[in-house]
């Protein structure tokens, strides 16, 4: 049942049939819903049926185990209705919605919902929840599902709407620009009726003669307007018999850029893993590569010549993965990530960089860190480090050499998970698998946080249950966005070997980048995402209006993200410009697994899973004289 825990347990036995002390790894189909600990522990959040999949570490690749869980669904609660409203107008449709809550505050949204009104003389509903008034007088919206009934009351009145205008906020504009249609209804004595529905629609002239195509625009019912295709559109606006339309013209959008590679410093004999690049305190420019399932090494780089990156110095800790590398703002402190270490205490790694030649280990810190540190982020001589995928701990540095935690935060939710941290202006952006993203207090001010006592802002849940990155961007319209990019593992891209994937081809990822408006933190919105659809979504930066995304297989891509964000950016064509480094002796020859990104001083660093630390740069975009 919801709410219910239990533990699987797995034995292990080589050929012979004796017991193997191996470790298993568990993961769920569903996070979201069937949360699963590493060791085993399961606990069900929502109802449905669902596959525990058990994974050995450090044995045959083929050995796994599948264990079907089925969780009962709880019982409903009540059925709201939406839009509300105590009145609605003669001759106006609006479609409605229902929203079924069970016992235990969760939304069900697979059910399936059935329609009805109360007296269709007055006001019919499809199947769709699309609501009609027919004449004035009282009537009862219903919907069904499941032995439970959800009412909303409506007085259908004489629509006093007498002309209706429509405005909008530009005549024309480029693919992927948001234009505002607003609609003005007005009575006959020429005052505003701001209560009257209105539906908004299209007509499409699109420049294009390829059939089957993507639709040209979009709209949605707040009159925000955005075309994937250039050429004429005719906006719609809508209410009780009265129709406004104004027509607009659309311009492709032209962003694109070159890329050139300009240096590669090769890993080829393990896995990279997260990158960090900085100015060091004399002045030159360095870098810091992490290894992933390997031997706990991470890797300096001089790249003042970006053409000519060069290995200075490496250190080796106890661990398999060191994920990710961080530099403080001064550049003089280095911090590491530690998971797989032999002695099962991980934790982190705290470096003087300050000659990056010689990087000495000042402290390593374990103390309730055993669990493995994913992620870290140091901000303002604190450390921001993810304690074993659940919370985050506080360590203070300002004595690098006797570091102290002072505060952690986790989230109050059943199943939680954490991903990432990531601190901009004294507000940590924290990616939460399923939890989505939340935005935390820890010495902005806003909600009267600090390092030792954080403070949540806000929350954006992800019902896919993927967040694994998160990256705040301010638009120059004064738009807030937060970038959420999902992780969502896919298999393998080739050929099979004895019915298994090959492990010597790369793995192919899903997801993509949802831009969530947080202008108002209380009320955030989903409102575009980019997607590369034969790849899926990694680490990513921001800098200025252009977007750096890492694709996994995908490779690099540059995307322009300036102005108001709505709709499928992919089509929009936003795209700036894409890099895959192919190495033909790289860990996987040819493999791209590109991880992340960072634009520093005009170039951009990537680090490349397969063949470590590139430098590549856009071309300046070739002006015409007439």
């Amino acid at each position: 049942a919801v709410g219910d825990t239990a533990r699987i347990s797995v034995v292990l036995y080589d050929a012979s049939g004796a017991q193997l002390d191996l470790p298993v790894f568990f993961f769920s189909s569903n996070r979201r819903r069937l949360a699963v600990s590493r060791d085993g522990k399961v606990t069900a959040l929502r109802g449905g049926d669902y596959l525990i999949r058990g994974r050995m570490r450090g044995g045959p690749p083929d050995l796994r185990i599948e264990v079907p869980v089925t969780v009962a669904f709880p019982p409903l609660e009540e059925i709201t209705i939406t839009p509300g409203g105590e009145r609605f107008f003669a001759g106006a449709s609006v479609r409605h919605r229902a929203h079924v809550i069970d016992v235990t505050g969760a939304e069900r949204s697979e059910l399936d919902i059935r329609w009805s009104t109360s007296d269709p003389t007055v006001a019919t509903v499809d199947r769709m929840g699309v609501f009609t008034a027919h004449r004035p007088g009282d009537v009862i919206l219903r919907a069904f599902t499941e032995g439970l009934t959800g009412e909303h009351h409506y007085e259908v009145v004489p629509s006093p709407v007498r002309t209706l205008a429509l405005d909008v906020s530009a005549e024309g504009a480029r693919t992927g620009d948001v234009i505002h249609a607003t609609a003005v209804a007005l009575d006959a004595a020429g005052r505003r009726v701001d209560d009257a529905p209105i539906s908004y629609t299209l007509f499409q002239y699109p420049d294009d003669s390829i059939v089957a195509q993507i639709p040209g625009a979009e709209i949605d019912q707040d009159g925000r307007f955005v075309a994937y295709k250039p050429g004429s559109y005719t906006i719609v606006a809508l209410t009780a018999g009265l129709v406004a339309q104004h027509s607009i013209a659309i311009t492709q959008r032209d962003v694109v850029q070159e890329v050139e590679t300009i240096g590669h410093g090769p890993v080829r004999d393990v896995h990279t893993s997260d990158l960090w690049v900085w100015q060091g305190v004399d002045g030159r420019d360095y870098a810091a590569t992490g290894t992933w399932s390997a031997n706990g090494a991470a890797y300096f780089w001089d790249v003042t010549d970006a053409a000519n990156p060069k290995l200075i110095d490496s250190i080796v800790v106890d661990a398999r993965t060191v994920n990710d590398v961080k530099v403080s703002e001064d550049g003089s402190i280095c911090v590491i990530s530690r998971e797989g270490a032999s002695n099962r205490k991980n934790g982190l790694v705290i470096l003087d960089c300050t000659d990056p030649h010689h990087v000495q280990v000042l402290a390593r810190f374990d103390d309730q860190l055993t669990g493995g540190v994913h992620n870290v982020f140091i901000y303002r001589n604190h450390i921001y480090a993810v304690n074993n995928g659940r919370k985050f701990d506080v360590i203070n540095i300002e004595d690098p050499r006797n570091p102290r935690r002072v505060g952690s935060f986790e989230l109050d939710a059943p199943g939680h998970g954490l991903h990432d941290v990531w601190v901009v202006d004294g507000i940590a952006y924290t990616s939460n698998w399923s939890e989505g993203v939340v935005l935390i207090d820890v010495g902005n001010g806003v909600a009267g946080g600090s390092p030792s006592h954080p403070v949540k802002i806000a929350q954006y849940k992800d019902y896919r249950g993927a967040t694994h990155a998160a990256f705040p961007y301010r638009s120059s319209t004064g738009k807030f966005y937060v970038i959420m990019g999902d992780e969502i593992g896919a298999g393998n891209n080739g050929p099979q070997v004895n019915g298994r994937d090959d492990p010597s081809t790369p793995e192919r990822m899903a997801g993509y980048f949802h831009f969530v408006d947080f202008t108002d933190p209380l009320h955030p919105e989903e409102v575009a995402r980019y997607e590369v659809p034969e790849a899926g979504s990694h680490n990513l930066w921001v800098e200025g209006d252009k977007l750096y995304a890492a694709f996994y297989n995908g490779g690099l891509r540059v995307v322009d993200i300036s102005g108001e964000l709505k709709g499928n950016l992919t089509y929009q064509n936003r795209e700036v410009a894409k890099f895959m480094a192919y190495d033909p002796d790289g860990f996987i020859r040819n493999g791209v697994m590109t991880w992340g990104p960072q634009p520093y001083k005009g170039n951009i660093f990537i680090a490349e899973h397969y063949s470590g630390l590139w430098a590549v740069r856009l071309k300046p975009r070739a002006s015409v004289t007439p």
